[in-house]
């Protein structure tokens, strides 16, 4: 898990993810790249400043600024443009090369008193900083940021103009109160002292809406009027304008304080945070952009056909939210293709979700797969809802905030990059890249190590099934005395338990992840281990194991030895001049030895997959026998097997060990009743699954109450992105490679790396990688 940068706090955490039903992932720096740059600035009356051209989000000396004319949002024809993060346009597809070309009405934008007036309050109320330093080991220059992402890019932008923080500072810009970020409103505050004029200059930024209720008038400089209701219109309309093309909008505000602001209140300055936050002038908005990870589009396909629902829970605008939602697919573009009452409820803000009453939340036909606008006890409900419906969840955070939905949630994921202390003590797995596809890749090994632990109890419980049903049956066979005559020894008993069963075991706890792992649903957290396919294929596989060798047994006493079970031959090998008594009991005894001991080890290589044929485990395979490559595959299984059942023959026939240790001697045509028997045993298991594959028997155990409601809508998730790869049926068998490939420590791979061999081509159908999905299930 260390090569995937998942560490794992809490082992049992890990069994657990194997479970998982849903995930509630921030957006920012987890679904998102964290790069974050300002790409659109609007100043009422002015007109919309847009940033070209910028490949490196921390570098304010690349690309270039140009200014619009200010477009009516009414007005914009067509489809909203989505925009993307500037890269090389080498690196880019061909339809998408030129994408954000300035329009013939954009001229370079220049230093205005307007753009002045929004630059000032954009790098002052601000705690991140950009500088351009020299790199250890190197005298090459690079630009080093510190603080939050989106400070990072406001900096960044004002920085374009050599407004920087350090620089107002040094020309005299002084620093009289902080009004910190606070979630619960959803802005900050400072207070400078102007250098000329000595007058107190408030600056504000935050949400547009918490923000514009605060204004009382718009625009800076000739361009200042009173807020109107048809502005606060025109406001809104430019907001949900950036919003919809995926960008994170804030408000920029100032206000000049009358006379000197107290700077005697020290820590009570607090107290003034309502008084100083009203009768603001509102200068503009800022859409911030941060482009989706690359593998975060593949990442969620790959959870809806594990049948994990993907829930965003942010604190950007819904507008904002949505639009990178349909980006990477956790919701289809156009939401009409859903039932009316289900796409209503897909998409909600949280003040909206929090609003309601726990039985109406119950009562909606599916959680929102959206939250905007999330708070803390948002996210906390969240969670309680999930439980309520009996889903298991997984919970991403960063925040100190977060650190009660972390501890809540049946498995908190911090972020081990942007995560506080407090975050990252509350969860039980740390991120060490705060990616998406690495909680993939966990689920991945979760569920591998979910598997391995039901395949090492099933076979450890198998043969106690056969064991007891054959000594059970044995207590019939009693001799000449009336004493039962036992068909296997005592220590034959322990040395088949203890050392051929134990070895096998091990190696099936160190299997390497099936390739349907994540083609199928979780499993159910209710039942744990012992789920009702693993304890009726144990009872199966254990009656049909001790029927086998009770039939070999009799057929040797019965069949050819007229019933003769000698006497005493519990203890010791009784002679007389002619014969001993008791050589029937010892042949037949070291028959169903070397039987059970083969049947044990074979039943091994049949339990690596508990639905598909030994002889075909991997589905993807081009090979028309892939047998032996396959058994092959887990050397350490294989080794264990082959030794145990070379180990037979040794115990059989040494001499002394065999009669007085235990209690069985050397045979003869006997060992073709044991390979007969396996035989029987193999078809047995063979025919047993073949019936499980043709009738879905316990496919359905999976389902949770969600499922029951929706049907399989939660399965659908992922397939909406615009974007599509090959993949289809091809890239979830490579995920469970590239599980593998982990665990064996064979290097780190991402989601998306055979998509970026193949191509961008695009893919299969939706009905097509679904029927895939419903085949690979039966297993077929």
């Amino acid at each position: 898990m260390r090569k995937s940068n998942v560490v794992i706090r809490d082992l049992s955490a890990l069994e657990a993810l194997g479970g998982i039903t849903n995930i509630c992932s921030d957006k920012t720096g987890t679904l998102t790249q964290g790069a974050m740059i300002v790409k659109k600035v609007w100043l009422p009356k002015v007109g919309i400043y847009t940033v070209n051209s910028s490949t490196d989000p921390t570098n304010p000396t690349q690309g270039e600024v140009t200014k619009g004319p200010e477009i009516s949002p009414a007005s914009t024809p067509g489809e909203k443009r989505q925009l993307t993060f500037d890269v090389p346009a080498a690196k880019l597809p061909k339809d998408q090369r030129n994408r954000d070309v300035s329009d013939d009405e954009e001229e370079a934008a220049q230093l205005t008193p307007e753009l002045e007036a929004f630059l000032l309050p954009t790098a002052l109320c601000n705690l991140a900083t950009v500088l351009l330093e020299k790199t250890e080991g190197d005298h090459k220059e690079k630009w080093q940021t510190t603080g939050e992402p989106t400070e990072i890019a406001l900096q960044v932008f004002a920085r374009r103009f050599d407004y920087g923080k350090r620089r107002l500072e040094r020309d005299g810009w002084k620093q009289v109160a902080e009004f910190p970020f606070d979630s619960s409103i959803k802005r900050m505050s400072v207070v400078y002292r102007e250098p000329e004029t000595k007058k107190s200059m408030i600056y504000t930024k935050g949400a547009v809406e918490r923000v514009l209720d605060l204004c009382s008038f718009i625009g800076s400089g000739s361009n200042n009027e009173a807020m109107t209701d048809g502005l606060k219109g025109n406001v809104i309309a430019q907001m949900d304008e950036l919003a919809g093309q995926g960008q994170r909008v804030l408000a920029v505000a100032s206000r000049t304080w009358d006379g000197d602001f107290p700077e005697q209140h020290g820590s009570n300055v607090d107290s003034l945070r309502s008084e100083v936050e009203q009768d603001l002038t509102l200068i503009g908005l800022v859409g911030i952009y941060d482009p989706p990870r690359d593998e975060t589009k593949d990442a969620i396909r790959e959870c809806s056909e594990a049948g994990i629902k993907v829930h965003m829970l942010t604190g950007d605008h819904p507008a904002t939210a949505t639009a990178i939602a349909k980006e990477i697919g956790i919701i289809p573009h156009n939401l009409s293709i859903l039932p009316a009452e289900v796409s209503a409820s897909i998409i909600q803000k949280a003040t909206d979700f929090d609003a309601l009453t726990d039985a109406q939340i119950d009562a909606l036909p599916s959680l929102p797969l959206v939250l905007a606008r999330c708070a803390p006890d948002t996210k906390t409900r969240m969670i309680q809802a999930l439980r309520r419906r009996g889903l298991y969840m997984a919970m991403t955070g960063d925040g100190v905030n977060d650190a009660p939905s972390l501890s809540s949630a049946d498995v908190g994921i911090a972020m081990g990059l942007a995560g506080s202390d407090v975050a990252k003590g509350a969860a039980k797995i740390v991120l060490t890249d705060d990616k998406f596809n690495s909680i993939v890749a966990a689920i991945c090994e979760g569920r591998r190590m979910f598997d391995n632990i039901q395949k090492f109890v099933m076979h450890l419980l198998t043969s106690n099934v056969g064991e007891v049903i054959l000594l059970i049956a044995g207590l019939g066979f009693q001799d000449a005395s009336n004493q039962s005559v036992f068909p296997l020894s005592p220590l034959q008993i322990l040395w088949i338990n203890m050392l051929t069963s134990s070895f096998p075991a091990f190696g099936l706890g160190r299997e390497k992840a099936s390739s349907e792992i994540m083609r199928r649903r979780p499993h159910s957290i209710k039942y744990g281990v012992f789920t009702p396919q693993i304890i009726v294929d144990m009872l199966v596989y254990g009656i049909l194991m001790g029927t086998c060798t009770l039939l070999t047994f009799v057929i040797i006493i019965y069949g050819v030895y007229d019933g003769r079970l000698g006497s005493d031959c519990n203890r010791s090998y009784q002679t007389d001049t002619y014969a001993s008594s008791c050589e029937p009991v010892f042949r037949a005894r070291a028959t169903v030895f070397a039987e059970l001991t083969w049947l044990i080890l074979a039943s091994a290589w049949e339990f690596k997959s508990i639905r598909r044929s030994m002889f075909r485990l991997d589905p993807a395979t081009q090979s028309r026998f892939p047998f032996f490559r396959d058994v092959y595959e887990n050397r350490f299984l294989f080794w264990a097997v082959v030794i145990g059942a070379l180990s037979v023959f040794p115990a059989v026939y040494i001499p002394g060990l065999n009669t007085k240790v235990f209690k069985h001697m050397g045979i003869t045509w006997e060992w073709g009743l044991a390979f007969g028997a396996v035989i029987v045993f193999v078809l047995g298991v063979e025919a047993w699954k073949a019936v499980k594959r043709h009738t879905g028997w316990f496919i359905s155990e999976e389902e949770n109450e969600e499922e029951r409601r929706g049907g399989r809508f939660g399965l659908r998730q992922g397939f909406w992105g615009r974007a599509r790869s090959r993949a289809g049926s091809v890239r979830s068998l490579n995920l469970s490679r590239k599980c593998t490939e982990r665990s064996e420590g064979s290097g780190r791979l991402s989601i998306g790396d055979k998509v970026a061999e193949m191509g961008a081509l695009s893919a299969a159908p939706t009905t097509r990688s679904l029927l895939t999905t419903q085949r690979m299930e039966g297993g077929v």
